[in-house]
């Protein structure tokens, strides 16, 4: 009998990959740095101790494969099952975002060879490079490359330094021009799996270890902006006052009422600039941001056409002009109804009811829904704190999350 304590084995792993970092608090591991490197040996040397044959591929993907049956090769058409997640990290984040997506699967592989299972398709493991976007103003290409949707003018993007995507890849080995070969054909592809923190707090609150993802928030911004008339305040009556930022205020509270009265929508106003924002003038201009996400893009649509009805009669209430623009659009990914049934099915084998919830930030699965099925597991995280040092996730969520994956990964049916 296997006694191998799963979760303390991975939560090692993990931390000799959150020395993998630059300088300052928590882990700050950027694509294309030598700390991306330092973090590829580590995974290298996990991935061969699980039995993996390993490659680097040109979008700076590292990638641990085990063979379909008889040893099947790629190149033989054996039908492959992908998982990982990215091993990259925002600045001072922490030691499990991304990265526990990658030492999870590679642990669950190993405990299903020392178990002696014969899989009847090909597993591949995926350390995604760069997922964040905080190195360079893009993002997801690994998995985009995988799906054939990446756009190659974003290798001329820069850093802050001035280097492009493109130089900081050759820099680090890689050929950029080859990303379009990279493409993988979907009739070969038999599903995606990622695993990864919550970054909220529901599970914990709810005294779940794990969670199954049902969809990944559809996103989408507005810029608003509203006209008054600045005046002097202390001169101007307040009944012939046409108050920009007193609309707007009312504008944030109704974005507010908006989403606390519709299940799963999240709106947001992140930001707010108001002119001429000094002490003693009635605000004439405030811009504003407006966020909306949700697991239904029906669902988001109708929120902001309530928005943009809501901002109209504050402003013609108020004798305000109004501009208002969408900015930002990203539909919704919805996981696969197998997937999901898979991973619940596992987690019962396992002895855990998981619970069905949506994910409101965006990961890899939602570029690799252009190539494959996708589904999602979700662990609990203390205190629900993710991008910061502090973030933890404990051992016996990540070993009922390895158990999870050996028993989801056992139940696909490649036909």
């Amino acid at each position: 009998m296997d006694s191998t304590d799963w979760g303390a084995l991975a939560q090692d792993w993990l931390a000799r990959l959150a020395a993998c970092s630059a300088p300052g608090p928590g882990v700050t591991r950027l694509p294309f740095t030598p700390e991306h490197r330092a973090a590829l040996k580590v995974l290298r040397a996990l991935m061969r101790q699980a039995g993996l044959s390993v490659h680097l591929d040109a979008a700076g993907t590292l990638i641990g494969r085990q063979e379909g049956p008889e040893g099947q090769s790629q190149a033989a058409g054996a039908p492959v099952l992908l998982l990982g997640s990215h091993q990259d990290s925002v600045r001072e984040g922490g030691a499990y975002d991304g990265i526990m997506g990658v030492v999870l699967p590679i642990l669950a592989l190993m405990k299903l060879r020392r178990a002696g299972a014969r899989l009847p398709f090909a597993v591949e493991v995926l350390a995604f490079a760069d997922e964040e976007g905080v190195r360079f103003p893009t993002a997801l290409m690994g998995p985009r490359a995988l799906a054939g949707t990446f756009d190659m003018a974003a290798l001329e993007m820069q850093d802050r330094d001035g280097i492009s995507l493109r130089r900081a890849m050759e820099d680090f080995g890689l050929v950029p021009d080859a990303l379009p070969q990279l493409r993988r054909d979907p009739a070969q592809v038999l599903g995606w799996i990622e695993t990864h923190l919550e970054q909220g707090p529901v599970l914990e609150r709810s005294g779940h270890s794990l969670g199954i993802v049902t969809a990944i928030c559809g996103i989408e911004r507005h810029m608003v902006t509203l006209h008054g008339a600045a005046a002097h305040a202390g001169t101007l009556p307040m009944a012939l006052r046409r108050d920009a930022l007193a609309g707007a205020s009312e504008l944030v509270l109704e974005v507010e009422r908006l989403a606390q009265g519709r299940a799963g929508l999240l709106a947001t106003v992140g930001a707010v600039t108001v002119r001429p924002g000094v002490v003693n003038a009635v605000p004439g201009e405030v811009a504003l941001t407006v966020e909306l996400r949700a697991p239904d893009d029906a669902d988001r649509t109708a929120a902001a056409a309530a928005l943009a009805l809501s901002a109209q009669a504050i402003a013609a209430r108020r004798k305000l002009g109004l501009e208002m623009s969408r900015s930002y659009a990203q539909p919704a990914t919805l996981c696969a109804e197998q997937i999901i049934s898979a991973l619940s099915e596992a987690a019962m084998a396992c002895g855990h009811a998981a619970p069905l919830l949506p994910s409101g930030a965006t990961h890899d699965a939602s570029a690799m829904a252009d190539l494959c099925p996708v589904g999602m597991i979700f662990t609990r995280c203390r205190d629900g704190i993710s991008h910061h040092p502090d973030e933890y996730v404990d051992s016996a969520a990540i070993s009922e999350a390895i158990c999870v994956l050996e028993q989801a990964i056992s139940r696909v049916n490649p036909a």
